[in-house]
């Protein structure tokens, strides 16, 4: 008997995502550790129920009545609902894919941080009449908007433990008790902090801890990224990386830590736009992930991260870069390997690494903490001044910026020969990779602006067959033109040139969408099987 259509349907979508055993080695840990390991990950799995009910009202509901559903339609729909963390394909801008009876609504945009019932334009129109600390709690990361009990239009900002209440208690007991029972000073430390965050709702005490943690376990978990808030991009969104340090990688990196002055002192910018001290801490970290929750674990599978993204502890600190080696691994071989025989000139396809992909992810996050943090001559920072389009600006700059930045160290010597030689082929079949993840997303925006400057400057050319490749005699200095075209606006606090430039630069042109039609085939991205983590 042959599958329903909308089980067919359902396959279809779901082969766009490779899967992938992901394993760490947890039994390299002394027992303590390993209990303590587990505590973290059933602290992380809390996460994802807090991250369903931030993303929309209606997702409890919903997951209840798909996993009350036995039928094969209910099975199908249920496994992708699950990968996409809601009814709506992020591959696909957010189409609803469940069946008629449940009703699904377009993606909010506001998701569940602001009222169902408000508009944009009455929540910022709100947010204008606030000034000081008052408006500061209103648009932090950590309040949802909800209307005023009796007062037509008027609003009120209700803290994360309030809101969140039930699940943050169990999630900051537990991470209490992974606390007691870890022998690492550092990480005790971090974890009984994060605890208290959960209810006090002030983070910034286990923010600083986290970028001092020096342990074999390195979690992150905690309200953090603000993609989902697509109306301003104020509100951070729970997740949970629960993962193990790569001492050996870790320490090849130590390297690139001495080098971030010496890339923002001669950054292509206007000089003033320049921070003559960065934060006194930049840690790197390689890491092999155990488990992933939340924002972490939804529809496309994070690679690196750079956090925190409190301007305070970044200011302060600096921020810390984590790459995910096991995760990355994956990417490559299921998703990048494949494309580049696709989308890349037949003379090109050898110039594609894993090192370059590993060492250009890098510099994409080791950028988001170098340029332009606050609006010259302003205090407010840039993510506040740019709104809904800091995202895929910022995402735009530390991908262009990180190239630059490998160009300068290649020049150095900091770098291998191999690593320079294969970098800007790489990153042109990568930027197939991130468009594939749909325009809804911010890297895929802010990769769609890239390819088509670099095509618009000459830097990429198109063959007569379709393929791309790099003109190796434009790329570099197209690089740097655009580098410094985002972080100018940046530094300006230039909303309306940000809409102007992301209006103009983010359409897949026919060129690119007859090589998007070639890899129809090949995985969009992986789906982690967290083999480590049972």
């Amino acid at each position: 008997m042959s599958a329903s259509p909308v089980v067919t349907a359902i396959e279809t979508q779901l082969k766009r995502f490779a899967p992938v055993d992901i394993a760490a080695d947890v039994n390299a840990l002394p027992p303590k550790e390993r209990e303590a390991l587990s505590k973290l990950v059933a602290a992380a799995r809390l996460m994802d129920g807090l991250f369903l009910d931030q993303v929309w009202a209606g997702n409890t509901s919903t997951l209840t009545a798909l996993a009350a559903d036995r039928t094969p339609e209910g099975a199908a729909e249920l496994h992708y609902f699950i990968l996409n963390k809601g009814p709506w394909s992020r591959l696909d801008e957010d189409a609803p894919f469940l069946r008629p009876q449940f009703q699904v609504p377009p993606k909010p945009p506001q998701a569940n941080f602001y009222p169902e019932d408000a508009t944009k334009e009455e929540v910022e129109a709100w947010f204008n009449t606030l000034k000081g600390p008052v408006a500061d709690d209103a648009k932090g990361f950590f309040t949802v908007i909800r209307r005023r009990p009796g007062q037509p239009g008027g609003f009120v900002p209700i803290p994360y433990p309030v809101v969140y209440q039930n699940t943050l208690v169990k999630a900051a007991a537990l991470l209490r008790d992974a606390a007691a029972l870890t022998e690492q000073p550092s990480l005790r430390k971090y974890l009984q902090l994060r605890a208290d965050a959960f209810l006090s709702n002030d983070y910034y005490a286990s923010d600083v801890a986290w970028m001092e943690l020096d342990a074999p376990i390195e979690p992150t978990i905690g309200p953090y990224e603000t993609y989902e808030d697509v109306w301003f991009g104020y509100k951070a969104a729970f997740e949970a990386f629960v993962t193990l340090r790569d001492d050996a990688e870790t320490k090849k990196l130590g390297v690139f830590g001495a080098e971030l002055q010496g890339l923002e002192n001669t950054l292509p910018i206007d000089a003033k736009f320049r921070s003559p001290k960065l934060g006194a801490l930049a840690p790197l970290r390689v890491v092999n992930v155990v488990f992933t929750a939340g924002d972490a674990n939804r529809g496309v599978q994070t690679a690196a991260f750079n956090l925190p993204n409190d301007d305070r502890v970044v200011r302060e600190k600096g921020s810390k870069r984590v790459m995910l080696k096991n995760v990355q691994l994956a990417k490559f071989d299921k998703v990048l390997t494949p494309i580049s025989g696709v989308a890349l000139a037949a003379a090109d396809r050898s110039k594609v690494s894993f090192d370059a992909f590993f060492t250009h992810i890098l510099m994409h996050e080791v950028m988001h903490g170098l340029g332009p943090q606050q609006v010259f001559g302003r205090a407010d920072g840039v993510r506040s001044m740019l709104k809904d389009t800091y995202g895929a600006l910022e995402e735009a700059k530390a991908d262009i910026s990180g190239l630059w930045a490998l160009h300068q160290l290649a020049d150095k010597g900091t770098i291998s020969a191999e690593i320079a030689r294969t970098m800007y082929t790489t990153f042109l079949a990568s930027s197939f990779r991130s468009i594939r993840f749909g325009l809804t997303s911010a890297h895929a925006r802010g990769q769609v602006l890239q390819l088509n400057y670099l095509l618009d400057h000459g830097a990429v050319a198109v063959a007569a067959d379709g393929t791309f490749s790099i003109v190796d005699a434009k790329i570099r200095q197209a690089v740097a033109d655009l580098t410094r075209d985002i972080m100018t606006i940046q530094a300006n606090g230039d909303y309306a040139s940000a809409q102007a430039l992301l209006k103009k630069m983010v359409i897949v042109r026919p060129e690119v969408q007859r090589i998007l039609d070639r890899l129809k085939d090949v995985p969009v991205d992986i789906e982690p099987k967290f083999v480590s983590a049972r």
